[in-house]
């Protein structure tokens, strides 16, 4: 039997504050799906509010990557761009952002924008055969040193963020990109649209879809987890 907490999933559209409760492994060891998911990078900057977006001048390229490299790397390693080739790949994304910058309204997030790029690149990336198959968060993956979990809480967590990693393994491009933008980026529905160049109940299918897959991949591999000797 497996032993796990509840995975509660909002299928409704109208619900875009959904919280998703992984599988127990401690009963200290928190839940929060975004907080495990973000992979325990560091490397996540907050996006500027809207009121500091507001009426400002396009920025330049320069300011673009700066602030925003470390995001787009974090991106692609939720869809699935492996850690040997993901400085190429960001540095590949960028290259196509300075070519479509003109293309970019500074009063819209850039965000959601940045990771439109970041899914055609991953997307382009899985497709070919030159890169093997591998868990999006290796066993290698740094920890933070700062004070927190101790070593064993390090260890659930670590054992959770790959859970996650296999989980969204088992989602094709189109639904893991909106399940990533809305459950791990908190970007609203109607912008994943909008950045995706989908129709708006599309977004919401997918997203219900991958919320449902999602679940049932964390189910079957805990089970396995549980199953092993």
């Amino acid at each position: 039997m497996v032993h796990e907490s509840e995975m509660r999933i909002a299928a409704s559209p109208q619900d875009s504050s959904v919280t998703l409760t992984l599988p127990s492994l401690s009963a200290d060891t928190p839940r929060d799906l975004a907080a495990v998911a973000s992979f325990e990078d560091e490397r996540a900057i907050p996006e500027r509010t809207a009121e500091a977006r507001a009426s400002r001048p396009a920025p330049s390229f320069r300011a673009i990557f700066d602030a925003h490299y470390d995001y787009v790397w974090l991106s692609l390693r939720r869809l699935g761009v492996s850690d040997r080739d993901r400085e190429d790949i960001t540095n590949e994304v960028f290259f196509r952002v300075h070519g479509r910058l003109d293309a970019y309204d500074p009063e819209r997030p850039i965000r959601p924008w940045l990771f439109a790029f970041a899914v055609r690149a991953a997307s382009d990336y899985r497709k070919l055969a030159r890169h093997r198959r591998e868990a999006s968060v290796p066993e290698g993956t740094p920890i933070s040193v700062h004070p927190g979990p101790g070593p064993d809480e390090h260890a659930i967590r670590r054992e959770e963020q790959q859970l996650v990693a296999l989980a969204l393994d088992a989602l094709d491009m189109d639904r893991r990109s909106v399940f990533v933008m809305h459950e791990l980026d908190q970007v609203a529905v109607p912008t994943i649209a909008s950045a995706l160049g989908i129709p708006l109940g599309t977004a919401y299918t997918r997203l219900r879809s991958a919320r449902q897959d999602f679940a049932i991949a964390v189910r079957r591999l805990s089970a396995r987890r549980v199953e092993a000797p």
